[in-house]
């Protein structure tokens, strides 16, 4: 009688058991189409976990996290697969916390955190106008516009690491910043004060542009001098064609339309500024050998190219390295073929 009732009671048991699922597996993929006050979240429920998915979406809040009891969620249809949600009404310039989320019968999965920096209302974007997202190996999010027929980052590089992880020096001496090898890559905050970072980003050498671990994100890398005259004459029909390496002015108008507007971060009158094409530009200035040191914030800004007259750096003999130059009292962007790897200018990453 004692074996009988304890095989009906692990029969029970086990009967009770084989009708529990798992909990469902998701996953928050990336967030797009970022506006000053929206976000669309994409999400993949990839298993059920056992039970039919009652319902799925996204949750979202200020803190790490989020979850259908703290935070704010959507509604989106029901089952397994890809799915995308809108995030809407948010506070401007707000770092928000979104993950994926899908409910069955025993519970609720949650997919993992993605931190969403929502476009600032300081003057920096153009608010009418839709920017994508790029999220480097650090963490570090930008945000991405679509300009003719290329894509490039609407922020300055904030990295210090090279694609492949490998870490680039952080170089404050002046003496040891202008004796640094040709081929020794190095980054600096403007005048060394890492409260530039955010929104100017770091300020790199030439030897990191042409190294060739890469520094900027997967799927992007600096842009040539050929890819730089490509979107000025997207802007300017009249800019210099590609095949005329002089200094100097390659547009009139083409550094406004690039330019962000206002005079919170460039100095006034910031002339020429519209912002119509979502570049975003701002006067992060630059470093030089002594005794000039870092000069030019809010007045100026300097973006390096990946060529020099004659074609690629050469990464063992950094010279005459091509960047462009953006100022306040004028709407006009400038080549400039520095002849040191002693400069030190801002990025701008474009997308392969």
């Amino acid at each position: 009688m004692k074996n009988t009732t304890t095989l009906l009671t692990m029969a029970v048991l086990l009967s009770a058991c084989a009708g529990q699922a798992d909990m469902p597996t998701v996953t928050t993929d990336e967030v797009t189409a970022i506006t000053y006050n929206s976000a669309t979240v994409n999400a993949t429920v990839t298993d059920d976990g056992g039970a039919p998915i009652e319902a799925r979406g996204v949750c979202y809040s200020t803190s790490p996290q989020p979850s259908l009891d703290n935070g704010t969620c959507t509604s989106n249809d029901r089952g397994t697969g890809s799915f995308s949600a809108a995030i809407e009404n948010l506070d401007t310039g707000q770092v928000y916390y979104t993950r994926a989320y899908a409910t069955h019968s025993e519970g609720t999965g949650y997919g993992n955190d993605i931190q969403l920096q929502l476009l600032g209302g300081d003057e920096i974007f153009n608010p009418n106008l839709t920017y994508g997202t790029l999220i480097d190996l650090e963490g570090n999010d930008y945000a991405t516009i679509v300009i003719g027929t290329q894509e490039w980052m609407a922020e300055n590089l904030r990295v210090c690491k090279y694609a492949n992880g490998d870490m680039i020096p952080n170089i404050t001496d002046d003496e040891q910043w202008d004796g640094l090898a040709t081929a020794t890559g190095a980054w600096c905050h403007y005048d060394n004060d890492s409260q530039y970072e955010n929104p100017y980003g770091k300020i790199y050498n030439a030897a990191a542009v042409a190294d060739s671990r890469g520094v900027c994100p997967a799927g992007w890398h600096v842009p040539t001098h050929a890819e730089w005259c490509v979107l000025e004459k997207y802007l300017d029909p009249m800019a210099k064609d590609s095949a005329d390496p002089s200094i100097g002015p390659r547009s009139f108008v083409a550094g406004g339309k690039l330019k962000s507007t206002g005079s919170q971060h460039w100095y006034s009158p910031n002339s020429g500024a519209t912002n119509e094409s979502g570049f975003s530009a701002l006067p992060g200035g630059g470093r030089f050998y002594q005794p000039n040191g870092f000069v030019g914030l809010t007045g100026s800004g300097g973006w390096w190219t990946s060529s020099t007259p004659n074609g690629p750096i050469d990464p063992g003999f950094i010279n005459h390295v091509g960047s462009r130059g953006l100022f306040s009292n004028n709407g006009e962007i400038w080549l400039n073929w520095n002849v040191s790897n002693k400069i030190g200018a801002s990025i701008r990453c474009i997308k392969d």
